[in-house]
């Protein structure tokens, strides 16, 4: 049997792609392969092995159950019928190598029927290998038509630079849309990519229907329109290094159904997290987009990225990332989910955007996030910082719009230290809690000057507490290494008085809230048990208002969950407590009252520190008054004063 060879790549090649038809890219040059025809009918009968070593049409393909077609090693192969990919179905997961192999499924494909032989897309990710497929596969020299499947590409034109009008469709599993690496730049202007069908690692973008990677790399999506559906089917990656752009274009991802050999309680272990952890307090199976990989790019301009539940906007597994949104919608359609995830350094720009989220607008594991205003301004700069190739009239486009947060629990969990900054007219309103930081330096920063406001629901706006986030269990004899059978227990009693912890100055663990020009009617929680717990000793709750108005309960407190035990059967009790304003002990509230603020205190309050500057004021509601005691003394509450201590003011 001969070795499949290729022709030498065509550059410069202008391909018009009919509605059907067979792959004219390019085809491997013609070989015989082992194939049994009957007219333009195949069929493989049980037991039976066809190796195909060229590119194959036919009108009616039979693959009996137990009948196998193979490729040559360092190739790949995929079938389609009509111009879908379809029939390619991934081994399991527990094969011993990741379940990444895809085999074309038995059953009768009837019509314009291809099975494309391609060269081999071997990608790692950690000790896994994926043989991507994908309908074009694109380096520094533009379309490497000897990796794409070329009848996987419908209508349109494709270039070396760029596709204009192509549909891409599949109903098979871990089909790849689009793959620019390598240092090449590729444009996809109105591309329509749906494909139905569970892929396998969205940490590297196994399934995806476009995936820009590689140092170097730019991908620009104008006008694109991304619907999924399925596990880990993930829109848009962007990987190591590249610059993804998407603009003037809509991304919709929803959820599938899991391998029944996934554990039932999912795993952290990413080479095979293919479910949200519910640790979260989340549920679902895909994230539409995902940014991955060192000083990586996505920004998404005018558009609209949702999914289902888990995630719209990801950053997993990169560091000093960017991810930029621009006059753009995110959200939840399923009612559960949030609207971006931030870890390892990355910078978050949200300008003139709409989040519709159902649980959190961000999810923050180390980052700086900024919500603001879409200003000329500021768009100019982010074109030039980060190479979004906007033209001018492009910019004159972008209509300046302030952003909106509507989230269905919480604007902002921490998990670890990092800012947000939430400036120009943004509106965040929140089903509950506003800020929940969960016993790290989280760090929130409004200016209120143009507009900007803070509604929660449930009347908090900062929750400081400890983690009830279970832990991951290491687990053996399975391909995973762990699984999230952990559990979250209440502590009991009270909690032990550190010799160590500082209350009543803040310190560089310390949470911290800062307020400017803006009128505030929430509560401020700090319910950190600190002694030892969690090998925690203390935090404080930092909290400073300048020129702006507090109404409302800032104190120490003791949290309380609705369920003493939380299992994955309770995830979304995770963050739900109410609270109960006690006296600090190793959760010191320190409050300053810049220039021109005013608390107004609406019930018993329990702080470490009080300072007020010469015109702030600490006062009741009408008809009321407020009460301090130091150490159990009654102080007058005076300007220009600081006062440290157990502080409790009351109201009568």
């Amino acid at each position: 049997m001969q070795d499949i060879t290729y022709r030498a790549r065509p550059r410069a090649l202008l391909v018009a792609v009919a509605a059907v038809m067979a792959p004219t890219l390019t085809a491997p040059a013609v070989a015989h392969a082992a194939t049994r025809k009957a007219g333009r009918t195949i069929t493989v009968a049980s037991g039976d092995t066809l190796e195909l070593t060229e590119t194959t049409t036919a009108s009616v393909l039979t693959i009996e159950e137990g009948g196998v077609i193979t490729v040559p090693d360092g190739y790949s192969l995929s079938l389609t019928v009509n111009g879908v990919e379809t029939g390619s179905e991934l081994a399991e997961l527990t094969d011993g190598y990741g379940g990444a192999a895809t085999a074309i499924a038995a059953g009768t494909y009837q019509g314009t029927v291809i099975l494309n032989v391609a060269e081999a897309t071997d990608l790692a990710y950690d000790d896994l290998t994926f043989p991507f497929r994908q309908a074009l596969y694109v380096d520094a020299d533009g379309v490497d038509e000897s990796k794409s499947v070329p009848s996987a590409v419908l209508g349109g034109t494709v270039t070396d630079t760029a596709a204009k009008s192509v549909r891409l469709l599949s109903d098979g599993e871990a089909f790849n849309g689009v793959y620019v690496t390598g240092g090449g730049t590729y444009t996809l202007t109105k591309t329509r990519i749906a494909y139905t069908g569970n892929g396998r690692c969205d940490f590297i973008g196994y399934g995806a229907a476009v995936v820009g990677t590689g140092e170097g790399t730019t991908l620009v999506l104008d006008g694109a329109t991304i619907r999924n559906e399925g596990v880990v089917r993930t829109a848009v990656i962007a990987d190591a290094t590249a610059n993804v752009i998407v603009k003037n274009s809509t991304i919709h991802c929803a959820n599938g159904t899991v391998p029944d050999e996934y554990p039932a309680s999912g795993t952290g272990d990413t080479r095979y997290m293919i479910t949200v952890p519910w640790m979260l307090g989340l549920s679902g199976n895909v994230r539409a987009t995902n940014l991955l990989g060192a000083s990586t790019k996505a920004s998404y301009i005018n558009s609209s990225i949702s999914s289902e539940t888990w995630g719209a906007l990801s950053v997993d597994g990169g560091s000093n990332c960017t991810l930029t949104a621009i006059n753009s919608t995110i959200a939840n359609t399923g009612g559960e989910g949030y609207g971006s995830y931030a870890i390892g350094n990355v910078t978050e720009h949200f300008l003139g955007c709409t989040f519709d989220v159902g649980d959190y607008a961000l999810i923050h594991w180390g980052a700086s996030a900024h919500y603001g205003d879409s200003t000329a301004d500021a768009v100019a700069d982010l074109n030039d910082s980060l190479e979004l190739g906007l033209t001018s009239a492009e910019l004159a486009e972008i209509k300046e719009k302030s952003t909106t947060v509507n989230a269905g629990r919480f604007m902002v969990m921490w998990y670890a230290a990092g800012s947000v900054t939430i400036d120009g007219g943004t509106e965040v309103n929140t089903g509950e809690t506003a800020f929940m930081c969960k016993a790290v330096a989280g760090k929130v920063t409004v200016d209120g000057s143009d507009g900007a406001s803070i509604n929660p629901g449930n009347g908090i706006i900062f929750q400081l507490m400890d983690t009830d986030r279970p832990s991951s269990v290491t687990v053996s004899g399975k391909p995973w290494k762990t699984e999230t059978t952990g559990t979250y227990t209440e502590p009991t009693g009270s909690p032990t008085k550190s010799s160590s912890w500082v209350t009543t100055s803040a310190q560089s663990t310390d949470a911290q809230a800062t307020f400017t020009d803006i009128d505030l009617k929430g509560d401020f929680y700090n319910s950190v048990r600190g002694g030892g717990n969690a090998s925690l000793q203390g935090q404080n709750l930092v909290l400073g208002f300048t020129g702006s108005t507090v109404e409302g309960v800032i104190s120490a407190g003791t949290a309380k969950h609705n369920v003493s035990t939380i299992t994955s059967a309770e995830y979304r009790e995770i963050s739900e407590v109410t609270n109960t304003p006690s006296a600090v002990v190793n959760n010191g509230v320190i409050v300053t009252l810049g220039s021109g603020s005013t608390w107004t205190v609406t019930g018993t309050s329990y702080l470490s520190a009080l300072t007020l500057s010469s015109d702030a004021s600490v006062t009741a509601a009408s008809g009321k008054t407020v009460t301090l005691t130091v150490d159990g003394t009654e102080t007058e509450i005076k300007a220009s004063s600081t006062y440290t201590g157990a502080l409790t003011l009351t109201v009568a």
